[in-house]
C-alpha cells in the first residue's frame, strides 16, 4: 500500500492536505500539530470510514454510488471533492494496471466521480487489507501528507515533522479502530471542518501556489 504514500504523484505528491490554504491565511509552523490533531478528529475520520463502508461494498457486491454520495454529502467543498476525485482516477489509473483481473478494481474504475477513499478501498480489496488497515492507511497518509507539505511550505526541521508523524500515531490508530467496523454509508461521520473548507475554496482561485490542495 506504498501506493497511497504521500510521496507518490497518483498519491498525495501534489497535496498539502489543505496545510498550503491554511498557510496562506497566517497559519505557521508550532499550529501545525494543532493542525494535524484538527483533521484527524474531522476530514480524516470522513475519509476514513468512507474507504472502509466502500471495501465493504466491494467484498459484499454492494453499489458503491451511495458511498460515493454520502461522502460528497460529508464534504461540501467543491475545490476538497474536485480534487479527491483527481487523486481517485490517477490512484485507479494505476491500480488496474496492477490487479487488471480483480473485479474490486475493474467496478472502482468504472465508477463516475470516483473520490480517492473510493479508490484505495479497490486497491485494499485488491490486496487483501482489512478494513482498520485501510482505516489505519488513510489516517497515516494524512498526517504524512500535511508533514512532507510543511517542509516545502514551512521553515522547519524534518526531525520535528517525523515526530509529528510518531505523535499522531495513536491517535490514527483509535481513529481505525473506532471506524473499522462500518458497513453502512449513512454511519459514515459527518464531521465537518468549516474553517479548512473555506481555505480550500480561496486556495482553489490562488494562482500562486506549490499544491492542487
Amino acid at each position: 500500500m506504498l501506493l497511497a504514500d504521500a510521496r507518490l504523484p497518483v498519491a498525495g505528491h501534489t497535496q498539502s492536505a489543505g496545510l498550503e490554504g491554511a498557510v496562506q491565511h497566517g497559519l505557521t509552523g508550532a499550529d501545525v500539530p494543532l493542525y494535524i490533531s484538527a483533521r484527524l478528529a474531522t476530514t480524516v475520520r470522513v475519509e476514513a470510514g468512507t474507504a472502509v463502508v466502500a471495501l465493504h461494498h466491494l467484498t459484499h457486491a454492494l453499489p458503491l454510488e451511495p458511498v460515493v454520495a454520502a461522502w460528497a454529502a460529508r464534504t461540501p467543498s467543491h475545490a476538497l471533492r474536485r480534487a479527491s476525485r483527481m487523486q481517485g482516477r490517477a490512484l485507479s489509473r494505476l491500480t488496474t494496471r496492477l490487479w487488471p483481473d480483480e473485479e474490486p478494481v475493474r467496478r472502482v474504475s468504472g465508477l463516475d466521480g470516483c473520490p480517492r477513499a473510493v479508490a484505495l478501498a479497490g486497491a485494499a480489496a485488491a490486496a487483501g487489507l482489512e478494513a482498520v488497515a485501510l482505516a489505519r492507511l488513510v489516517g497515516y497518509d494524512d498526517v504524512q501528507t500535511v508533514a512532507s507539505a510543511s517542509l516545502k511550505l514551512l521553515p522547519l526541521d524534518p526531525a520535528e515533522t517525523t515526530a509529528w508523524v510518531h505523535g499522531a500515531l495513536p491517535a490514527v490508530a483509535g481513529a481505525a479502530a473506532a471506524l473499522a467496523g462500518l458497513t453502512d454509508p449513512r454511519d459514515i461521520p459527518a464531521t465537518a471542518a468549516p474553517q479548512t473548507e473555506v481555505w480550500a475554496q480561496a486556495h482553489a482561485h490562488s494562482t500562486r501556489r506549490l499544491f492542487s490542495a
